[in-house]
């Protein structure tokens, strides 16, 4: 969904004049919102109303300057004086590590309570709270939802930052991604409309979902850097320019520097994955090179293994019947697939089972592979089934750990049996968002 591209200019509050608020306040007013930035700090404040950056920022301070300048910009340590006029309220306050790792949330509590006190003064004007801090999924329902439900007009969205200190200018007139969630629509369009002038396609999601999109992000971040440090490390002991290896593969953008793998699914397996990070692995510790991303690796895909066995075992099935049996789709490699292990567990665990795969069968199958699946599962044969409906006619529940042909998804769909989806294919793609409370 595209953002309008000719939107009238809003009244917005920017709550807190940091790294995040001060580019926030000084970018929306540059676009030509009519913006108030509010701080408890006197300096930070005083700074913006003579048109000067309250710190570093490369490029802000000129922006600052010419919006106080143009009337578009000022600056206050009232609450009541932001919020009386104000159509949308940014909440841009800090929201640093507790000692055990928790996010630390009383600012974002202060803040919730001192805009809650002048509510009153606004009448039954409609006020949209945006919460640009990052806050851990279900924050926006129970530390600023829940605090305001008396008040029907006003609505809660989160609009989580993407600005790198250092080019946090150039990140918002030239976002990579916009993204606002919440339940009323027409608060969430209020709040994409704000970035209608910079012409980007903005993501509206559901409330939790964009705040998790920006742990998400935060997240493959540091997981790239240590990726890159850690291949550059094993590099350099084995003479090799790791500069030269990165550089090459980014040159893949179908697989490597793409949308490729980056999808919640099973585990995965197959002939190359384990066996090449097992490798990579052990010579590594063999140069006295320490991997520990890429050693916990295949760690994390066998607990996710796990969490998927526990699903099914967790369903109460006993008769369970599964789709699927090599380590993906659209090929007959066993070789280490992950439903072979999931198969054993539930075997040993006194569930029976059948098993229809439309690219295996036993009379194709040879060689390695034929080997590894009658080491791991001897009494194979009696299980595999020639037919979906072999399965769905027998079963009480189903399993599905990749994507089934259409034919094959026509008969799990008509049988009406329980779905456990461990490979979320059938769900891929389709909104919505767990609303359990959590403690935060």
């Amino acid at each position: 969904m595209e953002s309008p591209t000719s939107q009238p200019s809003k009244n917005v509050a920017v709550f807190g004049l940091g790294y995040v608020g001060c580019v926030t306040a000084a970018c929306f007013a540059s676009l030509g919102h009519r913006v108030i930035g509010v701080d408890k700090d006197p300096y930070k404040v005083g700074k913006v109303l003579a048109g000067e950056a309250p710190f570093f920022e490369p490029g802000l301070e000129e922006v600052v300057r010419s919006s106080v300048e143009a009337g578009t910009l000022t600056a206050t340590t009232s609450t009541e004086e932001a919020i009386t006029n104000a159509d949308v309220a940014l909440l841009c306050v800090g929201t640093p590590s507790e000692r055990n790792g928790n996010l630390g949330l009383d600012q974002l509590r202060r803040v919730v309570e001192e805009i809650k006190q002048y509510l009153g003064v606004r009448g039954n004007k409609r006020l949209v709270i945006a919460v640009r801090s990052t806050v851990f999924p279900g924050t926006c329902e129970e530390v600023v939802e829940l605090p305001l439900r008396e008040f029907s007009n006003v609505d809660v969205v989160s609009n989580p930052e993407f600005l790198r200190e250092g080019t946090a200018m150039r990140d918002f007139t030239e976002p990579a991604l916009v993204v606002v969630g919440g339940s009323n629509p027409t608060a969430v369009r209020s709040v994409a409309e704000l970035y209608a002038p910079l012409r980007q396609e903005t993501c509206m999601v559901s409330l939790r979902t964009a705040e998790m999109i920006k742990y998400a992000c935060n997240a493959f971040h540091a997981v790239k850097i240590c990726f890159a440090n850690e291949i550059g490390a094993l590099s350099e002991k084995l003479g090799v320019d790791g500069h030269e290896v990165m550089r090459t593969f980014c040159q893949d953008s179908r697989l490597n520097i793409s949308p490729a793998y980056l999808r919640p699914g099973f585990a995965f397996g197959g002939s190359c994955l384990p066996k090449d990070l097992r490798a990579l692995v052990y010579r590594a510790s063999r140069l006295d090179v320490s991997l520990p991303m890429l050693e916990s690796a295949l760690p994390s895909n066998e607990e996710h293994l796990r969490r998927a066995t526990e699903t099914v075992m967790d369903s109460g099935s006993r008769r369970i019947g599964v789709i699927g049996l090599t380590f993906k789709e659209n090929t007959d490699d066993l070789r280490e697939s992950p439903v072979i292990t999931m198969l054993e567990y539930l075997i040993g665990k006194g569930r029976d089972v059948r098993i229809y795969d439309p690219n295996v069968s036993m009379d194709s199958i040879y060689g390695s592979n034929r080997n590894f699946l009658l080491n791991a599962i001897p009494h194979i044969g009696r299980l595999l089934v020639s037919t979906p409906d072999e399965v769905t006619e027998w079963a009480d529940a189903l399993v599905i750990t990749q994507k089934p042909p259409a034919a094959v998804l026509g008969a799990i769909e008509a049988s009406g049996l329980p779905t456990i989806d461990v490979a979320g294919v059938l769900t891929r793609g389709k909104p919505g968002a767990t609303k359990e409370q959590v403690s935060v």
